[in-house]
């Protein structure tokens, strides 16, 4: 479980958290750092469990279609998609985001994506894609780091300055390629743009041959809860020829969609 991800709550400090319901979450959540199959002795391991009470876990949510046996071991089941789509649903940003980022990704021709914001991470719940984008440029639910997006930094724009350096030195800020920028005055820099922009760029941050703009979603008091990000390839454009096309579509679908 990464650092993003720890449980908000726990029995030492909530007498109505149920560990065991926390412990079959755990076993699920060990997904998150591979997508290979897992042993039984590798979810103990990954989750902090012993075999046993791994073993017990796996068997109830086999049978209940939220893990699946295949060769090598447990893989997520077909039932975590349910509540992904009960998640969606449910959520009315989602419904009314949908048509605003289909027009943007008629307008710009390129991968739209939208963000939901969590401390350390950016949360994809839509994705748009591109006619180049790679399989996981297409999944929702996969998280990116606030440190080094360009949603990410739109997001801290508007922040405050205690906000964003603390989300800084709390992060992993470890390079995701040679250009990933981790040196927290150089983040700041970029922060301190998108805030006189009004939105932000990157340039090979999270993927080498990247290049993006994002704007932040923001509620109605203007604390930001997500981003809207646009994805081009190098290939194709320089930054600043992507930058001019998209950052004012980008900005009025993100102003469209805030609160």
């Amino acid at each position: 479980m990464n650092q993003a991800e720890e449980p908000k709550q726990s029995s030492q400090k909530d007498r109505l958290f149920v560990e065991a319901i926390g412990r079959a979450f755990r076993i699920l959540e060990t997904y998150s750092e591979t997508a290979e199959p897992r042993s039984l002795a590798q979810l103990a391991a990954a989750s902090g469990l012993d075999k046993s009470a791994a073993q017990r876990i796996a068997h109830t949510l086999r049978n209940l279609g939220y893990l699946e046996h295949k060769a090598g071991g447990y893989v997520p089941g077909s039932r975590v998609l349910d509540r992904t789509f009960d998640y969606l649903r449910a959520n009315p940003l989602v419904g009314r985001a949908i048509p605003i980022l289909t027009e943007l990704r008629r307008n710009v021709m390129e991968r739209v994506d939208m963000s939901l914001f969590e401390d350390l991470t950016l949360l994809y719940a839509v994705r748009l894609q591109s006619k180049r984008d790679s399989f996981y440029a297409h999944l929702i639910g996969r998280r990116i780091p606030t440190y080094c997006t360009a949603g990410g930094r739109a997001v801290m724009a508007f922040l405050s300055d205690e906000e964003t350096r603390d989300i800084l030195s709390r992060s992993d800020r470890k390079k995701l390629t040679p250009r990933t920028t981790t040196e927290i005055p150089k983040i700041l820099d970029h922060v301190k743009r998108a805030r006189e922009m009004g939105y932000a760029t990157s340039l090979e941050q999270v993927y080498v041959g990247e290049l993006a703009v994002a704007a932040a979603l923001k509620d109605k008091d203007g604390r930001p809860f997500g981003a809207i990000h646009v994805a081009g390839s190098l290939g194709e454009w320089q930054l600043d020829d992507f930058e001019r096309r998209v950052a004012p579509l980008v900005v009025a679908a993100a102003t469209a969609i805030s609160f």
